[in-house]
């Protein structure tokens, strides 16, 4: 609760045990308290601090304030690398700036802000996270998949009229909405969540590709579809579509000749300019439905 101060420690006070200062336990209780009041909801950490920093404070607020201080306590597990435990002496340290820049011998290629934050998703935060060069390559590539989807539906329309819909494929997009309310109301478990989305991606490439159309799910069924896979990517998982400045100006302007080009069957320029789009991560796909592109993953 109290430390009495090495005659070299910068932090000192005066008080009836001696000249010293709090304990690391009992600022914490004193912050929270201040800031938060004698009892709060959630309180987050790593499970290396369960004991005894946590259970410290729990005695503390207990002992001064009559009551517990906390509803929920949310320990996430560790951080580990090619399955060690992250450390300097071990060389293995990765820095956030390590990981977007791709500067670093564990890493073959930068992985960026939003490609990362897809891959811890997949671990629900009481599991151990193993960062590895293929984890990242293989997130990337996952988080690709789903903002391709993710912009598909933000661009349908929904079907005019109220058609007899396929019960079925409604049914299903029933099933699966409720399947991604369950697993984040199972302890914050996104590593299930992120699967069920993936599941709703399939109906979603179903109607990029004609094989299912926004008529066959009605009204009902086609919002549900587009709410529930946008509502939990943007705002539940916080995942965004990265892209610079200008990027859809030119990417519009090179698909403009792409299909010129294609009309004129300059098949030789139609190659050229894929060739060029693939070097910055985008592929051309010639649909029944028109010229359309997305991130390659």
């Amino acid at each position: 609760v109290w430390k009495k101060a090495a005659p070299e420690h910068i932090m000192r006070w005066k008080s009836p045990w001696g000249e010293g200062f709090p304990g690391w336990h009992l600022e914490c209780t004193c912050m929270s308290t201040k800031y938060l009041g004698e009892r709060f909801d959630i309180h987050g950490g790593g499970m290396d601090l369960k004991f005894p920093h946590h259970e410290c404070e729990i005695a503390q607020a207990v002992g001064v304030n009559g009551t517990e201080p906390v509803k929920y306590w949310m320990h996430t597990n560790m951080l580990t690398v090619n399955g060690e435990r992250m450390a300097k002496s071990k060389g293995n340290s990765i820095l956030p700036v390590d990981l977007f820049s791709g500067n670093h011998p564990l890493l073959t290629k930068a992985c960026s802000p939003m490609s990362f934050r897809f891959f811890a998703l997949q671990a629900q935060y009481r599991s151990t996270l193993d960062i590895t060069n293929d984890a990242l390559e293989a997130a990337t590539k996952g988080y690709k998949r789903l903002v391709n989807g993710l912009r598909y539906i933000k661009s349908v329309a929904a079907p005019e009229n109220d058609a007899p819909a396929n019960e079925k494929a409604v049914q299903e997009i029933r099933d699966l909405r409720q399947a991604c309310y369950d697993a984040i109301n199972d302890d914050l478990n996104t590593a299930v969540l992120i699967a069920q989305l993936f599941n709703l991606l399939k109906k979603i490439n179903q109607l990029q590709l004609a094989q299912l159309q926004p008529s066959d799910l009605g009204t009902e069924g086609f919002a549900m579809l587009k709410e529930t896979f946008v509502t939990f990517i943007e705002d539940v998982l916080g995942l965004q579509e990265e892209k610079p400045d200008a990027f859809d100006h030119l990417l519009n302007e090179l698909l403009h000749f792409y299909r010129d080009a294609k009309a004129e069957k300059n098949y030789t320029k139609v190659d050229e300019i894929r060739a060029e789009l693939k070097k910055i991560g985008v592929v051309v796909r010639d649909m029944k439905t028109g010229i359309a592109w997305a991130y390659e993953e």
